[in-house]
């Protein structure tokens, strides 16, 4: 679970998780160009390689090869596992 907080600590990663949530199965290049355009992300593909090896030790990105091609996937599984460690009892505390 700490590499999820860890992964979770850098607000590019959190920027790649939303794209991938958004549209799961993203290239690199795709990723770059998407956290370019809409976000202003002027990292290079190879930082961008980098926070993707985060989020995949942390469990949170799986790839998959295509020929030449790698994917990115989304897997909300650690962050659900967080969740449940901390149930709410629906009380407010101040």
């Amino acid at each position: 679970m700490t590499d999820v907080f860890h992964a979770l600590d850098d607000a590019t990663r959190r920027l790649v998780l939303d794209e991938l949530a958004a549209r799961d199965g993203q290239t690199l290049f795709e990723l770059c160009t998407t956290l370019t355009m809409r976000h202003g992300v002027g990292s290079s593909r190879q930082a961008i390689s980098q926070h993707l090896a985060v989020l995949e030790e942390a469990g949170l990105v799986h790839t998959e090869r295509r020929g030449r091609t790698k994917l990115h996937h989304f897997d909300p599984t650690p962050l659900a596992a967080i969740a449940e460690r901390w149930p709410t009892t629906g009380e407010a505390h101040p």
